[in-house]
């Protein structure tokens, strides 16, 4: 606060209503306001006596007029009207502190100094602080009301209309928030400007060309000193330039310059002390108003601290609390008798509205209370539901009947806790939280039941999947002309198995015919599209099956045995059966046929990739399309041109296995003709007649041919000849180049052993016979192990 040099406090009208001009005049020098011309600023304060006005307008415009000693008792502070200058603020701004009303210093019949004091500020100022209590708004007499109406009546009758802004500073604001405080205080004004009588010029003017209304909240400055000083210097913050354009101040109309101030002053407290017509509300009113205030504050504050409301409001906080509604009103029984009892002598129309007001203050408080009670309530019953109703459905009982004895059976715990908790004072209707506690055991049954109907028809579903996929597989592995009808029979097989199994599944659940059939359509629709979707994930794969089909009916004879190229089958008549079985396969995987529609899928595949003939305009055609003839897009798993890329990767894949089968023949051919023809034989007999003419002479000679024969025996034994012509002439050759010098030497190694070992009775007779029938046996039991890992 400043001191008093600072803010020049001056005392304008004493108490008994005499104008200090000399006063004025000195305040206007001290402050200079002569020289201010209009750009100044005057501030009022009005409201009850001891409401903390002049706090209020210390702490805001830092002057230093005097304050109530609490400590002291509640007396008279201010007398008549003082007046100083705001400091820290432009523009020039002059604040008058206000006597207060309902004084008991003047009594309850002298009220016309008050009356006048109003009309002054409202005449001489700007902006007039009205200053009330929150717990007073609604209030006929604490609000000012009854003075505010008569001030507007003489104020439209005295003086030209001048825009003044109301600014109603709400004190010891409560946890209501403003914005519905704001709304009431405003409508009580505009109703108190609709019932002033007015002169006939002004009888359609708003309260809008007169006045402009502010509301503005302040906490309470004993218990939150601080958050009050806050909420004050944010306030200060409005009255700077406050008559700048979309200031507080406004539009003022008619305002008198600063030279003119004290003269304009003292003409407007004459006018007003020479009316004797102002009257306002009795004095006895707004004493019964401020006593049954006190009254109802006093047990408020009694119930707020009451030690069996705080254990209860606790307690409730984290659980329930039985007999809840009977502690409570008791509580309030206690707390509004009391009530009675000392407002009973006090005006029965006041007594009454602020027990009005007392209850609908208490219900405020206990309601949170009372609404987390029925929370418990609620929560708690839910969850015991949700647990027998699972324990039943455990239980083996039917869904349908598990939930109705659980609905009903919780349905009656649920109300005799709403009843346990009812509050005679409040009268307050559970409808809303039983209809919710209703809903959420419904929406608790829904869930379960389509979780379990969920379950139910997955289970069928998968059973559906592991019915249908193996057989199907090895249906489409097996591709022939009965594979699309075998496939059919098989789904409607499992599919009726399904819906059978499904429908009396359905029946614990109790639900209507329509849902059923709906869900009995799903499952066979699904049934559908497992075959759909299996029919297209084996599709994915028809290349590796056609070439498992290929190789199949290539390499095996008809009989299931492997096939051994011995040059006399017929590769070509092989291979197009072998190709025509994948074509087939081909064919029958190219669309899904579950339907009854024909199709020349087979046809013109045969036509246009196995026929020999070159394929017509047509067929071409055919196969660059991306759909088949009367076959559906959506039952179409391989298009034409996918099936003619396909089969042209089928046969480039395929092509090696038939050329390995050709050369196979051809060197089985070559291995089995190694004798010379039959015309260098005939001529070797004819040229050598006279060489064997000559060994018929020498009988030495077929001795030595003889034992060179046994010799080239044992060689041709041991190097396999025939075996190593069968790759050819050349590599024969070359084979037998490297093997025949060691043969050789090891044959004549084992002759030297046998002769050099002693000789007995046993001995065979020719050695050499025996060495060379022993190297027979060897080479013969050699070829016939290569035979075998050869056919291996």
């Amino acid at each position: 606060m400043a001191d008093s040099e600072d803010c020049c406090s001056t005392h304008l009208i004493d108490g008994d209503g005499t104008f200090n001009s000399s006063g004025l005049e000195a305040f206007m020098k001290t402050v200079k306001l002569s020289e201010c011309g209009l750009s100044y600023a005057v501030v009022s304060i009005m409201g009850p006596q001891s409401s903390g006005k002049s706090t209020l307008l210390n702490h805001l415009f830092h002057t230093d007029f005097r304050e109530m000693d609490a400590f002291k008792g509640r007396t008279q502070t201010t007398k008549g009207i003082w007046m100083a200058r705001c400091t820290g603020l432009e523009p020039c701004t002059i604040v008058m502190d206000l006597e207060g009303t309902d004084g008991r210093e003047r009594g309850e019949d002298d009220t016309a100094f008050e009356k006048q004091s109003a009309l002054f500020a409202l005449a001489v100022s700007d902006i007039v602080l009205i200053n009330m209590w929150c717990h007073d708004i609604g209030r006929e007499q604490a609000a000012n009301k009854p003075l505010l109406k008569t001030v507007f009546q003489v104020m439209m009758r005295l003086f030209s209309p001048r825009k003044t802004t109301l600014l109603f500073v709400i004190r010891d604001k409560t946890r209501t928030p403003l914005e519905n405080l704001e709304p009431v205080l405003r409508e009580d004004i505009q109703k108190i400007w609709d019932s002033v009588p007015k002169p006939d010029a002004h009888k359609e003017t708003p309260l809008s060309e007169f006045f402009n209304v502010e509301v503005v909240a302040l906490s309470s400055y004993e218990e939150k000193e601080e958050q009050f000083r806050e909420q004050v210097d944010k306030l200060r913050q409005r009255f700077n330039k406050s008559i700048a354009p979309g200031g507080l101040a406004g539009d003022r109309r008619g305002v008198v310059p600063a030279s003119g101030f004290s003269f304009s002053s003292q003409e407007i407290w004459k006018v007003i002390k020479e009316n004797k017509d102002l009257d306002l509300p009795a004095h006895k009113v707004m004493v019964a108003t401020v006593r049954c205030e006190e009254i109802a504050n006093e047990k408020f504050a009694s119930f707020l601290m009451n030690e069996e409301w705080i254990e209860v409001e606790d307690a409730v906080q984290s659980r329930s609390v039985t007999g809840f509604g009977k502690k409570i009103s008791s509580i309030l029984d206690t707390c509004f008798s009391g009530y009675d009892m000392e407002a009973a002598y006090f005006e029965e129309g006041v007594r009454s509205a602020k027990r009005k007001q007392m209850e609908g203050k208490f219900l405020q408080v206990v309601q949170p209370a009372y609404q987390s009670m029925l929370g418990h309530i609620r929560s708690g019953t839910l969850e015991k539901f949700k647990e027998a109703f699972d324990k039943a459905l455990r239980g083996g009982q039917g869904f349908a009947a598990a939930s109705s004895s659980c609905r009903e059976s919780y349905s009656k715990q649920f109300d005799a806790g709403c009843a346990d908790a009812y509050i005679k004072q409040a009268n307050w209707d559970a409808a809303r939280v039983k209809e919710k506690f209703r809903r959420d055991i419904d929406a608790h049954i829904t869930d379960v039941r389509t979780s379990k109907l969920s379950e139910l028809r997955t289970s069928f579903e998968k059973k559906l999947n592991d019915a249908l996929s193996a057989p199907i597989e090895a249906l489409l592995d097996n591709a022939g002309d009965d594979t699309w009808p075998s496939i059919k029979k098989l789904l409607l097989r499992e599919s009726e198995k399904a819906v059978e199994g499904f429908s009396a599944a359905l029946t614990a659940f109790d639900i209507d015919e329509e849902e059923k059939d709906n869900m009995l359509s799903g499952l066979k629709d699904h049934a559908r599209v497992a075959v759909e979707g299996k029919a297209k994930e084996e599709a994915g794969r028809v290349l590796i099956r056609m070439k498992d089909r290929f190789t199949t009916l290539f390499s095996h004879d008809s009989d299931s045995m492997p096939r051994v190229w011995s040059g006399n089958e017929d590769i070509r008549a092989i291979t197009k059966t072998a190709r025509s079985g994948s074509l087939k396969l081909l064919a029958v995987m190219a669309a899904i046929r579950l339907d009854d529609f024909a199709d020349n899928i087979e046809s013109t595949l045969d036509l246009a990739l196995i026929e020999t003939k070159p394929a017509s305009k047509e067929l071409n055609d055919a196969l660059a399309s991306s759909s088949w003839e009367k076959v559906p897009a959506s039952q179409t798993l391989i298009t034409p041109a996918q099936c003619k890329s396909l089969w042209r990767q089928f046969k480039t894949e395929t092509e090696y296995t038939v050329t390995q089968a050709i050369s196979a023949q051809e060197a089985c051919k070559r291995g089995n003709n190694w004798l010379p023809p039959p015309w260098a034989i005939i001529a070797l007999l004819v040229l050598g007649f006279n060489e064997f003419m000559t060994l018929l002479r020498n009988p030495l000679w077929l001795l030595l041919i003889f034992v060179a024969y046994l010799l080239a025996k044992a060689v041709w034994m041991q190097l396999d000849i025939s075996r190593e012509f069968r790759n050819g002439f050349l590599p024969g050759i070359l084979s037998i180049s490297t093997k025949f010098l060691p043969t050789v030497l090891n044959i004549l190694r084992r002759l030297s052993e046998q002769g050099q070992r002693p000789a007995s009775n046993d001995s065979p007779r020719n050695p050499v016979l025996t060495s060379s029938n022993s190297f027979v046996g060897d080479n013969n039991n050699m070829a016939s192990s290569a035979a075998h890992a050869k056919a291996q």
